[in-house]
């Protein structure tokens, strides 16, 4: 639909898709006009909160990725619904929390292991697309099960360029065969491909060549760049611009960071150029905070506290922007939390498409928020759950309960006063924190346990069962 159409009728179009979630696909399929907005999702890996310019990065200039927030609208409490990866991914491509099927952990790369990975019973975003005619492509990378039941051209992708595990070396790619995750080959539509460029040079390019060939087709791309996580890999071009910086991990990671934000500027120009800037829906946001601790990559969560991996603010509230030129008011601010569970309804409603009827969907419709159609805040309360229940969080307003880890107590945070979570006020307002862990409790129970475990996690039960033996 262009931008031109009456708004009006677009917002009650929108409105009707997502009451459309109870109506049968074919009958809302056939009320779909015949060329919908395009839908793009950028996703960093490993980027901390504040390194782009909106959230006060100074030493790291982005001018494209911060485009996409100058142009639109930059979420204030901008949440991803998991402290790592794959969880992360698997909740943004259902809009529905992760643990309700077990994904709670990154799998493996086990190429002949059914259940590690994204649940062949769950509905993916382009899944639910495809019926109101969009063209899906994902670029980049996967990290939600590596057997070929499981590969992203069987999960709804039509297309698809990148490679298939959890991460990648950007310099070299192994021949057919290679079982090290970070050198298997990489794929163009499940075919192994030489890898000629810095692996995000190639990704970029490769975004942009399917905007161009679907420039008559309403698509959706999703661009998941594995930069700026590790292994520190810069080639020349990107490091050169960043020699002043002392610390040489910051170094590294600032030129992967740029890296992408070239990519991001060739992916925009490209959308300038075929017509489609103002006919494109872009979100931009990280799959988790920057690592702090463990695989540390010089990333900044600053004024949040901790990092990936954590159910502090710095693990799960991330840099998180949205651009649709003429639709979303630009230079907005939108201060209410949100989540990337919030991703597959936007555009499913944005597309016309109707969500599945049969099993929850947690996110919620952003558009109306965001066009001042409706105000308030989109979710009562946001929720988070590590390792089965050894840390969670829930969100309700300014107030945050928060689990840290299995040994410890509660801890209650005013978020609005105190965002580094500093002053734990269970103990103040102990009426509030006990009406928090009820809602958690109520939530907790429609949850399953873990499916397969993190890798790690596997290592470390292996050594205790060999020690156990040698005993």
């Amino acid at each position: 639909m262009s931008c031109k159409a009456n708004r009006r009728q677009f917002l009650h179009r929108a409105a009707a898709a997502s009451a459309a979630a109870v109506l049968p696909a074919a009958a809302s399929a056939a009320a779909a006009p015949t060329r919908n907005p395009n839908i793009i999702v950028i996703l960093t890996d490993d980027h901390g909160f504040a390194d782009v310019r909106w959230n006060g990065c100074k030493d790291i200039p982005m001018p494209h990725i911060d485009s996409i927030a100058a142009n639109g609208v930059r979420f204030q409490c901008g949440y991803v619904s998991h402290p790592f990866c794959s969880p992360t991914r698997a909740g943004l491509l259902t809009g529905r929390y992760q643990q309700r099927f077990g994904h709670e952990n990154n799998p493996a790369y086990l190429p002949n292991d059914p259940t590690a990975g994204l649940p062949l019973d769950e509905i993916t975003l382009p899944q639910v697309l495809k019926p109101a005619g969009y063209v899906s492509g994902i670029v980049g990378k996967w990290h939600l099960g590596a057997t070929p039941a499981h590969h992203p051209l069987r999960r709804g992708f039509d297309e698809q360029f990148g490679f298939i595990g959890g991460g990648h070396d950007y310099l070299k790619a192994g021949e057919p065969g290679e079982t090290r995750e970070y050198l298997i080959p990489i794929e163009k539509d499940g075919q192994p491909t030489p890898l000629t460029d810095y692996l995000t040079d190639a990704l970029s390019r490769e975004a942009a060549a399917f905007v161009r060939r679907h420039r008559n087709d309403p698509f959706f791309l999703y661009l998941a760049y594995n930069a700026p996580h590790t292994p520190q890999q810069v080639i020349d071009k990107y490091a050169d611009r960043f020699r002043h910086i002392a610390d040489p991990k910051r170094q590294n990671y600032a030129a992967m960071l740029s890296a992408v934000d070239d990519g991001v500027g060739l992916l925009l120009s490209t959308l300038r150029d075929v017509g489609l800037e103002n006919d494109t829906l872009i979100f931009f946001l990280s799959d988790n905070g920057g690592p702090l601790t463990i695989a540390s990559n010089g990333s900044r969560n600053d004024p949040l506290r901790a990092g990936k991996s954590s159910v502090y603010e710095g693990g799960i509230r991330v840099a998180f922007a949205a651009q649709w030129r003429g639709w979303i008011p630009a230079g907005s601010v939108f201060v209410h939390p949100i989540s990337s569970l919030d991703i597959l309804p936007t555009a499913a409603a944005v597309g016309g498409a109707p969500l599945p009827a049969d099993r929850p969907i947690d996110g919620v419709n952003l558009l109306p928020y965001l066009t001042g159609e409706r105000s308030g805040p989109p979710h009562e309360r946001l929720f988070w759950r590590m390792g089965g229940g050894t840390a969670w969080a829930v969100r309700e307003g300014r107030l945050k309960l928060v689990k840290p880890a299995e040994s410890a107590a509660p801890e209650l945070y005013d978020l609005d006063a105190d965002i580094g979570e500093q002053t734990d006020l269970a103990a103040k307002r102990p009426a509030d924190a006990a009406r928090l862990r009820q809602a958690f409790d109520r939530w907790n129970a429609q949850l399953i346990p873990p499916r397969f475990q993190s890798p790690q996690a596997n290592k470390k039960a292996k050594g205790k069962e060999g020690a156990a033996k040698k005993e």
